[in-house]
């Protein structure tokens, strides 16, 4: 979904437009448009960017998260996924699986679905290389009668109704045991989201109005890598890192170092470049089952007007031959 940026100037802003700007929220303070949602836990979270991720466990595994986001904000962004994915083949050289992500954001809903499907090779004795693609639609939906506009007019009056568009996307994800990175691109296709940049404009000038509150999906890419440190047979360090780049957006960088203490408690916390300090804490409640939680302060001005943002995360596992799994993945 188009994810816009909050300007400095919206306090200053035509008493007609307040609302509307105020409810098109943003994830950092800037012009420029953010058009997918952000995730604090994206190390739990790959498969939704990066479909080469599916199949590269050895176990049916299934994944939810819940984004609030700007706790308080009225039309605050709001994000649901789940994901599925599994090892198939008799080789288990192939993965197949599912995304869903659902986004509210102010008067837009946006859905997607997606099949997730990967080839895996291997690069070494220890190393995997696999190639994966997603294509599902996007249904996107845009109801400005839920705005508080005090002056209602023709540019408001054009919702987008359940607008169906089909996504395709790819990637590459390399793995060890104990070492992960990814290069996706989870649509190329140009597709259309509710974007801020005509409502910035209709501020200026309303007269520029030309019908259309959507804005064409920009390329997004994602690179994601991590690895996993054995201080000692309790202890273990996970640092991780995420970089988004969106023509015409500024880059977006994500920097995490978590503990994972007797392979049960994590505890860690998180840097997005101009944008947030994140706490992230999680608990593998047995070998199937992993949950965790994150906490995001704001470093720009959107924290005076809210709480902060907080996600939760449930990871289960089925392992058809746990006698397999002789050294247990962390990522």
């Amino acid at each position: 979904m188009a994810r816009p940026f909050m300007d400095t100037k919206l306090i200053n802003m035509k008493n007609n437009y307040l609302a509307i700007l105020v409810l098109i929220l943003l994830g950092t303070v800037s012009s420029k448009a953010q058009q997918d949602p952000q995730y604090t836990q994206y190390m739990y979270n790959t498969q939704v960017v990066n479909p080469a991720y599916v199949g590269s466990k050895e176990a049916l595994n299934f994944g939810l998260l819940g984004r609030t986001q700007w706790v308080n904000f009225e039309g605050a962004p709001k994000t649901g996924t789940f994901t599925m994915g599994t090892p198939i083949g008799s080789l288990q050289n192939m993965g197949l699986g599912l995304s869903i992500v659902h986004d509210e954001l102010g008067p837009a809903v946006e859905s997607n679905i997606n099949i997730d499907y990967a080839y895996v090779i291997n690069a070494s004795e220890d190393a995997k290389v696999s190639f994966g693609v997603k294509a599902g639609l996007d249904l996107l939906d845009v109801d400005f009668t839920k705005l508080n506009i005090a002056d209602q007019g023709d540019v408001f009056e054009n919702n987008v109704d359940r607008r169906l568009q089909p996504q395709i996307g790819a990637g590459a994800y390399y793995y060890t045991d104990k070492f992960y990175a990814g290069l996706s691109v989870p649509n190329f296709l140009s597709t259309k989201h509710f974007d801020e940049s005509q409502i910035d404009a209709i501020v200026d000038d309303p007269s520029s109005f030309a019908g259309e509150t959507t804005a064409a999906e920009r390329l997004h890419y994602f690179l994601i890598a991590g690895y996993v440190f054995d201080i000692n047979d309790n202890l273990k360090f996970k640092p991780a890192t995420l970089i988004k780049v969106v023509s015409g957006s500024p880059l977006q960088w994500d920097a995490s170092g978590t503990f994972l203490i007797n392979e049960k408690f994590t505890l860690g916390a998180s840097y997005r470049w101009s944008a947030a300090l994140s706490a992230i804490a999680g608990f593998q409640v047995s070998d199937e089952i992993f949950i965790g939680v994150g906490y995001d302060y704001q470093t720009t001005d959107i924290e005076t007007y809210s709480d902060g943002s907080y996600e939760v995360f449930l990871k289960f596992d089925i392992f058809n031959k746990p006698e397999r799994v002789l050294s247990p993945r962390f990522f």
